[in-house]
């Protein structure tokens, strides 16, 4: 009885709360609708079915008491995965059926955004995590090419000159490329899921199509990223990844440099692009020239690329699920370097453990129950099984993943100093990484699945892990004196650092977390005002062997005269001081969000 006073006293809250922050812990989820408070019934409760059923005690405790974090745990019962790449063009080009109907393949580029959005859509539905396009430019561009035919056709019975009709029909295609764009990033900001209380979250992968169609494309979703929404707002989807090749877009001298520097003009005007550096050693190994041999990511930072069950590729693959460990409540109760490896090492046996337990309880689950993200090909290989059949065989293409959150204040609870203060401490920070990759390798080759170690984005966990460990402890300067504990490997924001200095010091962490990882730089002023310097935050990246990286700046707008730029107290335009007139864009790890 005792418990289900604890549950009803958490649906009470839930309908009486005020505070968006409390029942919002994604910035695609509007959580003061009516449909936000039914999706938090269900998660409450689905969560108490899963603590009380589907764990064992040991995975159940940890998880309450703050040690590990078993992400969407409200989906746990329902046996979906996180997120998937998905093979945009093997679906446009086959068709394919959201269970209302059969869609053919699109003959432009506008009905072929239009129906990208329709699959980003149907797919989120039957996941916990998001939506990713791993190559864009290369999937779309057929449809840019469709649409130019078209227009050469209109236009031959108006124009006799053979280089005027040429001219004209790709005039016009560029301008329909460009609607396309604007209709689809609109589509992104507007669209719902998951019973009208959630956008999806989408992600977008381009930069290396050479083509003139693949170029076009690229070129016009920077353009209509810039533009903004219906009124000027900056978009929150989708997170646009620009992929960066030597060859291909980096130097000055290469086709689609000018591509690059339009992603740079576009990130400092909106946030987006980020990129992901395909000639990282650790994203090299696996290219061989070809598309489908290009590292994607979500813009969560998730990765998905080695593979011991098949093609190591990222298209028609996911994770599965990923769990963290709070390292800094490790740190605090070990007073030796020898019992927190000990204390780490139990702590992910135990994780490694509970993913293997939602693997299998994720595998008993049948194609029937996932009728768009199996059974029409969205996961690779899905298509070719029978609706009765299981998940398990095929699930083996995804990924599990350890991660971890706090990596600066638990070497403060060692060792007294971060790794942006101290040698000692950075190598200390290394060694702690280096660890839990090898125990996520060991874990693939034990139980033949693809284990691997992401750095965890912060989300809500950051603050909840905080809240956990200062509850045992109390205020402990350096380690849980703030509202949530760093995210992942990073040096912490408030640590006066040179940019280049925390890119140099946190690539190295990249190559030790296979599945997933960033880095953030932090900017005061309006990045859009120097590009050059923008250019060289990016090279610095790349050329430290940075994996995935992105810029943050503060981006505001005045609703009330449509200023773009940094505003205080007060608009320097108009004037306006009213906070609710002024929009104000920051970035939470992935997301972005509007503080009004």
């Amino acid at each position: 009885m005792g418990k289900n006073v604890q549950l009803l006293s958490e649906f009470d809250e839930i309908m009486k709360s005020n505070n968006q922050d409390f029942i919002q812990e994604n910035a695609n989820i509007d959580g003061m609708s009516p449909m936000s408070h039914m999706m938090q019934f269900a998660a409450t409760a689905s969560k108490y079915y899963t603590m009380e059923h589907l764990l064992k005690k040991e995975v159940r405790e940890a998880h309450q008491e703050g040690y590990i974090h078993i992400h969407d745990l409200d989906f746990f019962s329902s046996g979906t995965t996180t997120c998937c790449q998905i093979p945009l063009a093997k679906l446009l080009k086959n068709g394919f059926n959201t269970g209302h109907g059969f869609m053919r393949e699109p003959k432009s580029i506008m009905s072929a955004m239009a129906l990208t959005s329709i699959i980003l859509q149907a797919n989120q539905n039957q996941q916990h995590g998001g939506q990713s396009i791993p190559m864009l430019d290369y999937d779309l561009a057929p449809y840019v090419y469709k649409t130019y035919c078209q227009n050469k056709l209109r236009l031959s019975d108006l124009i006799d000159d053979s280089e005027e009709l040429e001219r004209s029909a790709w005039q016009w295609t560029e301008r329909e490329t460009y609607q396309a764009c604007e209709a689809f990033i609109h589509n992104c900001n507007s669209m719902h899921s998951r019973g009208g209380g959630q956008t999806p979250f989408v992600s977008v992968n381009l930069g290396t199509d050479l083509s003139r169609e693949g170029r076009m494309l690229t070129k016009n979703l920077l353009l209509a990223t810039q533009a903004g929404l219906g009124a000027g707002e900056t978009a929150i989807f989708p997170i646009i990844v620009f992929k960066v090749k030597d060859g291909i877009n980096y130097q000055k001298e290469d086709p689609n440099y000018d591509l690059f520097r339009l992603a740079i003009e576009t990130t400092s005007k909106r946030l987006f692009p980020n990129f992901v550096f395909i000639d990282a050693p650790f994203n090299l190994a696996y290219y061989d020239g070809t598309p489908h041999s290009e590292v994607a990511t979500m813009g969560c930072r998730t990765r998905v690329m080695g593979n011991i069950h098949g093609r190591e590729q990222t298209i028609g693959r996911g994770n599965l699920s990923f769990t963290s460990i709070n390292l800094p409540l490790l740190g605090l109760e070990s007073n030796t370097l020898e019992s927190f490896f000990y204390k780490l090492n139990e702590t992910i046996d135990l994780v490694i453990e509970q993913l293997l337990e939602r693997y299998h309880y994720q595998g008993k689950k049948k194609v029937a129950n996932f009728k768009f993200l199996y059974g029409q090909g969205v996961w690779q290989g899905g298509e070719e099984l029978q609706m009765d059949a299981q998940l398990d065989e095929l699930l083996k293409q995804g990924t599990l993943s350890i991660g971890f959150v706090g990596l600066a204040e638990c070497l403060v609870s060692l060792l007294g100093f971060h790794h942006g203060e101290s040698e000692k401490a950075y190598e200390l920070g290394l060694r702690i990484v280096q660890f839990m990759r090898q125990k996520a390798d060991q874990a693939m080759e034990k139980y033949q699945l693809n284990y691997s170690l992401l750095a965890t984005p912060a989300e809500s966990f950051a603050g909840k892990a905080l809240r956990a460990t200062r509850k045992k402890f109390g205020i402990i300067r350096g380690v849980t004196d703030r509202d949530y504990f760093t995210n992942s490997f990073h040096i912490p924001v408030y640590y006066p650092i040179s940019i280049y200095e925390k890119i140099k010091r946190e690539a190295p962490f990249h190559s030790l977390t296979n599945a997933g990882h960033i880095t953030y730089v932090e900017l005061d002023g309006d990045a859009s005002k120097n590009m050059d310097a923008m250019e060289k935050i990016v090279r610095t990246m790349k050329e430290s062997g940075i994996g995935y990286g992105s810029i943050n700046h503060p981006v505001d707008r005045c609703i009330s005269c449509g200023y773009k730029g940094i505003i205080d107290n007060e608009c320097p335009k108009c004037g306006e001081k009213e906070e609710t007139k002024i929009e104000r864009i920051r970035r939470i790890t992935g997301y972005r969000v509007t503080r009004s």
